[in-house]
């Protein structure tokens, strides 16, 4: 995985990297507004949230077009982020947030809703195509790089049509917070263990 910065220097950085800096940034990606809180697409933010509630980390800070909070995850500095761009063009605030604070790919955990993986499934993968995520293509285009971790949020397919399934509440809530749950499980594993360690653990067949 590429270890330079994403970007070069930028006058914002002094000032957010005061509040900010951090070991890793873990990205939940959703839409904005009460109208979509707790549907599938949202499955980014609704991790996020968990996160934020086990570890005492308030997600209260707007910059870079989204909410972040700043804390402690199994010894790692993190900031937690959810882009307020809304689905599509997530990456616009990601890259925002990148440039301003210095990142390097491998410091981003992006956490999103995957059609293509069966209802309650987790998996981590390092590197890769957005698939057909939208969230997902737009992180890639403005950072111009596909070489950072993401935890993917299964949700199954649909029957009908997908948009509305995708923007539609879970028929099974406790299935699905069980998932989300899993899926913060996962993230903490990869900043107490590494990639490679939860992998192992939560990419069985």
């Amino acid at each position: 995985m590429r270890s330079g910065k994403l970007f070069g220097p930028s006058r914002l950085r002094k000032k957010a990297s005061a509040r900010l800096d951090a070991d890793y940034y873990i990205v939940g990606l959703g839409n904005p507004g009460g109208k979509y809180a707790h549907t599938r697409h949202n499955a980014g933010f609704d991790v996020i949230g968990i996160l934020s509630q086990r570890h005492g980390i308030p997600v209260r800070i707007h910059d870079f077009g989204a909410r972040l909070g700043h804390g402690e995850i199994k010894g790692r500095r993190v900031t937690l982020c959810m882009p307020q761009t809304y689905m599509n063009n997530s990456g616009e605030s990601v890259k925002e947030m990148a440039k301003a604070l210095g990142l390097r790919a491998d410091q981003l955990i992006l956490v999103y809703d995957d059609v293509d993986l069966n209802t309650g499934v987790v998996r981590i993968k390092e590197r890769g195509s957005a698939g057909t995520h939208n969230g997902m293509k737009s992180v890639i285009y403005h950072l111009q790089t596909d070489e950072f971790v993401r935890v993917r949020v299964g949700i199954g397919k649909p029957d009908g049509d997908i948009v509305d399934y995708v923007l539609g509440e879970y028929a099974d809530k406790q299935a699905a917070f069980d998932t989300l749950a899993k899926a913060a499980d996962a993230v903490e594993a990869i900043l107490e263990d590494g990639v490679a360690a939860a992998q192992n653990r939560y990419n069985q067949r």
